[in-house]
């Protein structure tokens, strides 16, 4: 796996993002607690991060179109200094103490929507820097440094908040933005497939749509995914640090908690780089079946080697499942459509989590916070289970390594 850092445009994509989704690490674990230290309602914290999934979720679909159309690597360079300036901004505003909620939510409103244009060019770009062999290396080696990213950054995080203050993780995350883009600036993409015909944006969107919808194993692993973000991991974000000190006594819990979930999920993409299965959904979906469960085992209380250890199971099963689902995308989407088929998946998964950031909150309040998470958990299990019921996911099989680019919809849909 490691082998592809020999290709010199994958090794300066890859170093840009490590740094990056290390600095995007710290920002989650830090709005949580800062947000709930700053005001004391878990409210607030689920409209500052509502203001950065919403317009993540609202121009995704365009975004995907944009990375089709434009040169992939420009669209990064653009997002990354967007999302650099927007943090840099509020780590200005907290570090003078006159940040306010209503900052967070605009600054978060910038971020998202420049987000919405990176991911899709990401996705379509990866596959551009490596040989078709060595896509699955490439994904993998990137899930290893985004996992490593959700390890360490809490704990980086708790330690800046308790010690430094607020604004410094915000302050470093501006930083990476800088470092990823000036790596980018380095990136020279290779051709991959044909050049499609340019048609109008709304055409462009519908054959992406029409893409995801001729493929029983994308939308339904879409589907299974949007409901278990949105019972699962948005209560979570919203109400662990809060939960974590109603159970444990502090909301440090929280962070450690998410560190041994990066961890879990490192070890996950490490394991899928060298495995390659038969049945790569299948297999991936199996795994990652239990992960919405570790919000549940969250809520209950445990000891906590307990409580860490299964989590970093959960995050080991999710792992698996990111480096398979990645590379069955980028070796049977047509190259010329994987932005906007990977903005749907994007979009899709995530549909929903903004209404959960919403919802969480004043549930919380009516039922208890400890009641959302374990019924999110059990909720979550079940939807990515039920993932699985179509027979084209469980019967999609694994593509010889030397599988050329596919270039139709016939030899890309076929299991």
């Amino acid at each position: 796996m490691w082998s592809v850092l020999r290709h010199p445009n994958f090794r300066r994509l890859w170093l840009g993002q490590a740094a990056s989704v290390f600095g995007d690490a710290l920002v989650v674990v830090g709005i949580g607690i800062f947000v709930t230290r700053h005001t004391g309602s878990s409210r607030d914290v689920g409209f500052v991060l509502t203001s950065y999934a919403l317009p993540l979720v609202l121009f995704l679909v365009l975004g995907g179109v944009v990375a089709d159309r434009l040169p992939r690597r420009t669209v990064m360079i653009a997002s990354d200094l967007v999302r650099g300036s927007a943090h840099g901004l509020l780590a200005i505003l907290i570090a003078t103490g006159v940040v306010q909620i209503w900052h967070m939510v605009v600054i978060g409103a910038v971020y998202g929507s420049a987000e919405a244009f990176f991911r899709p060019a990401y996705s379509g770009l990866v596959p551009q820097t490596v040989p078709e062999s060595e896509i699955q290396h490439a994904q993998a080696l990137a899930g290893v440094s985004n996992e490593v990213a959700m390890f360490a950054s809490p704990a980086v995080a708790t330690v800046l908040l308790f010690s430094v203050g607020p604004s410094a993780v915000f302050a470093v995350d501006a930083v990476t933005f800088a470092i990823s883009a000036s790596l980018l600036c380095r990136v020279a993409a290779r051709t991959r497939g044909e050049t499609a015909a340019r048609t109008s944006l709304l055409r462009e969107m519908g054959e992406g749509w029409r893409a995801v919808r001729e493929r029983a194993w994308v939308w339904a692993t879409v589907a299974g995914f949007s409901i278990a973000l949105l019972t699962g991991l948005a209560p979570f974000f919203v109400l662990g640090a809060q939960v974590a000190h109603q159970v444990y006594g502090s909301s440090a819990v929280y962070g450690v908690a998410s560190a041994a979930w990066g961890l879990g999920t490192a070890a996950g993409t490490l394991a899928g780089g060298r495995w390659r299965p038969r049945f790569p959904m299948r297999a991936g979906l199996i795994a990652c079946a239990p992960w919405p469960a570790v919000t549940t085992i969250f809520a209950l209380g445990p000891p906590l080697p307990v409580l860490y250890a299964v989590i970093a199971a959960g995050g080991l099963g999710l792992g698996l499942f990111i480096v398979w689902w990645e590379t069955a995308l980028a070796e049977r989407i047509p190259p010329h459509l994987l932005s906007r088929v990977s903005a749907w998946d994007w979009m899709g998964s995530m549909a929903l989590l903004p209404l959960g950031y919403v919802l969480a909150g004043p549930l919380g309040q009516v039922v208890g916070d400890r009641t959302v998470l374990v019924a999110g958990g059990i909720i979550g299990v079940t939807a990515v289970a039920l993932a699985l019921l179509p027979r084209e996911t469980r019967q999609l099989r694994r593509l010889p390594a030397s599988r050329s680019v596919p270039v139709d919809r016939m030899s890309v849909s076929a299991p």
